[in-house]
């Protein structure tokens, strides 16, 4: 199936609540998608380390604890994205699932955020830069750069601190993704702006969208997720014809809500050649930039 040459993103700003059971989850996740497909969006993005939701309906002795709240999430990860698979196909719609902790086969943990298709396929891709707090948490980084293939676009997922690295939006873009999707979950204003300017900057440099989708608001029964502080954002390099501003949408800070816009591919990847400056063919001719891109692993999520 050809990709779209223009597609909508919805971009949550997601609040953590602290769910009763599992079945509630479920319901409000079920709610978020409607909502968002309502907006007439092909492509929703939840943020960073939304699953940790799933902690709450074991109570406080294990949301309030760390190791076994990330315990618990992590052995819940099949019932996630299989939620999330249910979704996709019921409201036809491409999701990115918000990240949570996932066990690897040695037995560590990684941040991992999963897009799913309305056929049901399922790509993976790994936090790559673990932040200080991530390393005092005992999550460890993923080691691979993916690039996912879907009937909407090519689609890179840099997860929060990710985004900030530009070799790694770099390595994606060279891989052909068309969008870069940065789930993010920050603690406080200057964080949120750290990772909206990334996500700005990696559009520019990259000539292509980013979509930024943050967690928003108090969740004091989590002692990783208490306090988060964010706005969506969809973003594009500020060209003429494109966007004066380089930004297409961008939510109102700290309230739960949808941010939407469109992105025409056609006319981005029209930039990279013909537009008023060449950023992205431009990069190898900047000093220091002879290093070849990181291998990207090119995951086939389209429909046959």
């Amino acid at each position: 199936m050809a990709e779209h040459p223009c597609i909508k993103v919805a971009a949550a700003q997601y609040p953590l609540d602290e769910v009763a059971s599992l079945e509630a989850w479920q319901a409000k996740l079920s709610q978020w998608v409607s909502s968002g497909v309502e907006t007439g969006a092909d492509l929703l993005v939840f943020p960073e380390y939304a699953a940790l939701e799933q902690a709450a309906p074991f109570g406080r002795e294990v949301a309030n604890d760390l190791k076994l709240s990330l315990a618990k999430v992590a052995e819940l990860a099949g019932n996630r994205i299989e939620t999330y698979v249910a979704l996709a196909r019921q409201f036809n719609v491409h999701i990115l699932a918000g990240s949570g902790p996932v066990r690897t086969n040695d037995g560590a943990y990684v941040n991992a955020a999963q897009i799913v298709t309305p056929t049901g396929l399922v790509g993976e891709q790994e936090k790559l830069m673990m932040t200080p707090f991530e390393r005092d948490w005992g999550i460890s980084a993923g080691r691979t750069v993916r690039v996912f293939q879907t009937d909407l676009a090519t689609l890179g997922v840099a997860i929060c601190y990710d985004i900030e690295f530009p070799l790694i939006a770099r390595a994606m873009a060279t891989a052909g993704a068309d969008l870069i999707l940065v789930p993010s979950c920050t603690e406080r204003v200057s964080g949120y702006h750290r990772v909206r300017t990334a996500a700005r900057a990696r559009a520019l440099e990259n000539t292509l969208a980013t979509v930024q989708s943050p967690t928003v608001g108090d969740a004091l029964w989590s002692p990783a997720i208490d306090v988060n502080c964010g706005a969506a954002g969809i973003y594009v390099p500020a060209e003429l014809g494109i966007s004066d501003t380089g930004v297409v949408a961008d939510g109102t800070l700290n309230a739960p809500q949808w941010v939407t816009g469109s992105i025409d591919l056609i006319k981005l990847k029209a930039l990279r050649t013909g537009g008023e400056m060449h950023n992205f063919d431009d990069w190898t001719r900047q000093p220091g930039a002879n290093a070849a891109p990181a291998n990207v692993e090119v995951i086939d999520l389209r429909s046959k």
